[in-house]
């Protein structure tokens, strides 16, 4: 089995579901008391979002790249960033490695053309949703990605700062998310991308008939899958 690393903490709420699913996806193919090996390094949020809102994405890479360096240090054979958010510097972490870099956005672009989707909703941060970094490496794979207008976005990205990430879960909340999720279909999304780690937490496929692609689920279950394979 191989060693799963991962740059976590952004939040810890969301990093907490990564180390559960991991163990629990390497139980279940291997049965018994096996578990997963992973080496954990975890940043202080609040760090990383005030950069993030004053846009200070190279102070980012640099912290991105030494948390990396630090985890493949410790023997990690890949890694993880257990956020879609600050894929925005996986490049640069990337390029300061020797280990591979397991993409978030690649691993749901991967599951959404499995399934044949096409044209696909996303909701997330606003660095997530505007930015190129993300939606257009979805786009180079062939989707074709929406996101909500300006307001809705606005809604979106707070309620992940100022609850989700802060393990907030809302029904008022939830209901916003709906809300949106259905002005993206009626605008033609055939499924919704969960593109921020903390949105399972607040939304499950059960409240809607839309089908979500939740991006924790997925990156948990491609980094199970390399970590396993011979």
């Amino acid at each position: 089995m191989k060693t799963i690393g991962i740059i976590g903490g952004m939040s810890w709420e969301s990093s907490l579901m990564y180390y559960q699913q991991l163990n629990l996806a390497v139980k279940h193919a291997k049965g018994g008391l096996h578990s997963a090996k992973i080496n954990l390094v975890s940043v202080d949020f609040a760090e990383i979002e005030r950069l993030q809102h004053q846009g200070n994405w190279q102070a980012l890479a640099e912290q991105m790249v030494a948390a990396g360096l630090s985890v493949q240090a410790s023997g990690a054979d890949f890694l993880l960033i257990a956020t879609n958010t600050m894929h925005k510097v996986a490049e640069h972490v990337e390029q300061a490695l020797n280990i591979p870099l397991l993409h978030i956005a690649d691993a749901t672009a991967s599951e959404l053309l499995k399934d044949g989707v096409k044209r696909v909703g996303l909701l997330g941060t606003q660095f997530t949703m505007q930015q190129h970094f993300y939606k257009g490496r979805l786009q180079q794979s062939g989707l074709d990605v929406l996101v909500p207008d300006d307001a809705g976005m606005a809604l979106v990205h707070t309620i992940i700062y100022q609850e989700l990430c802060q393990g907030k879960v809302l029904d008022s909340s939830r209901d916003v998310y709906l809300q949106e999720m259905e002005k993206l279909r009626a605008a033609g999304a055939e499924a919704i991308i969960l593109g921020c780690t903390e949105i399972g937490l607040l939304v499950q496929q059960s409240d809607t008939a839309i089908r979500l692609y939740d991006t924790t689920a997925i990156h948990v279950a491609a980094a199970a899958q390399f970590a396993l394979a011979d």
